[in-house]
């Protein structure tokens, strides 16, 4: 993890959003940049939550593990998103663990300059409201998703959402790389299952395999399996 404190970047970024007036000025001098490189866990489920984090670069997983080591997808975001919200206002550890897919910039903020400046502040906590709400609808669609859909049509979407080539896979290219245990994992279905439906799609020319782990070669094709139920 990289941090810095440029002043002109995050205003730049808040002001692309439309959220300078989320955060009192008090706040606003105290805000940091903070970078993250692929693959790269920025917070993870039972941690302490000491920070507020606004996505507003790249793109992030968040996924839930079981007592039994068991992953669960729960979705991918994009700018802007924001995580430690549930966490700042409930005054809990992580939820979920989330991982930059790609290289990732967000803006960071602790819990006790909030608490201490914007505790009671209108507009971060509107705003706070609105993407927490957003968050429940989508966890809905999210759960509805992995129940009535089949692993076909998960494992499809799946692939649209870690992947990152529209073109034929480069060898060396590790954004279009999907490791396929880690699929079975995050789509909440066993190893096996996940294979069975992966030899179809080597057969459809949609995917290539290599040694435990695959390229997408194919997104159109995905997004046809996929439709609109994608877990972004």
């Amino acid at each position: 993890m990289g941090k810095m404190k440029n002043k002109e970047i995050i205003n730049n970024y808040l002001r692309k959003y439309k959220i300078e007036s989320v955060f009192p000025e008090e706040v606003q001098h105290l805000l940091s940049l903070v970078s993250f490189v692929e693959g790269e866990v920025i917070c993870s489920q039972g941690q302490l939550a000491e920070n507020l984090y606004i996505l507003v670069e790249g793109k992030i997983k968040v996924y839930t593990t079981s007592a039994e080591g068991r992953t669960l997808i729960l979705s991918f975001k994009n700018p802007v998103e924001i995580i430690g919200d549930i966490e700042y206002i409930r005054g809990i550890d992580i939820i979920n663990t989330v991982e930059a897919v790609s290289a990732v910039s967000m803006i960071s903020i602790s819990y006790v300059v909030l608490k201490k400046y914007a505790k009671d502040y209108a507009p971060l906590l509107n705003f706070l409201l609105d993407i927490i709400t957003k968050k429940f609808q989508l966890k809905n669609s999210s759960l509805t998703f992995n129940l009535f859909y089949s692993v076909e049509v998960r494992l499809a979407s799946y692939l649209l959402s870690v992947s990152s080539q529209e073109t034929d896979f480069p060898e060396e290219d590790k954004g279009s790389i999907v490791y396929i245990r880690d699929a079975a994992n995050l789509i909440g279905t066993s190893y096996r299952h996940v294979n069975r439906v992966i030899q179809k799609f080597l057969a459809d020319g949609l995917i290539e395999r290599q040694k435990g782990f695959i390229y997408v070669k194919n997104r159109e094709g995905l997004k046809q399996i996929a439709g609109d139920n994608i877990y972004e």
